[in-house]
């Protein structure tokens, strides 16, 4: 196990212990439908520089849910960042070093919003209001 995984649990343990299973997964499964909110808004905007703005607005949306919707946004997020570190070189043409570059501005923005500051520090110029 790494030390990642082994931290999650950890989390996941204290979280669960702390409130109960049914609070805990209640919110998770909330975090999990902002996470995915904030991924059909970034689809749907197709707004250029706008990924991180939606990174940071779905992790802050889930983490606002309690510990549940933090644990689900970190889960979310890690497991997107390790796809895409597969897919992107293969589907994008980007290099090994283009995608951990931008695997680490993603998790920035991930973490930005999991800590509470606000999504907007990283929203773009021009992007439509209803986002």
């Amino acid at each position: 196990m790494n030390l990642s995984t082994g931290i999650i649990f950890c989390f996941l343990i204290l979280g669960v212990r702390s409130q109960g299973w049914g609070t805990f997964l209640r919110e998770a499964g909330q975090g999990a439908k902002d996470m995915w909110r904030a991924y059909k808004d970034m689809k749907e905007a197709n707004y250029k520089g706008a990924d991180k703005y939606f990174h940071a607005r779905g992790n802050y949306d889930a983490a606002q849910r309690g510990p549940g919707g933090a644990w689900a946004a970190k889960v979310i997020s890690n497991a997107r960042e390790t796809i895409q570190g597969i897919t992107d070189p293969l589907l994008k043409g980007m290099t090994r070093d283009e995608v951990r570059k931008d695997s680490k501005a993603d998790q920035f923005a991930n973490e930005w919003g999991r800590s509470g500051k606000d999504p907007n520090h990283f929203r773009p110029d021009g992007l439509p209001d209803k986002y």
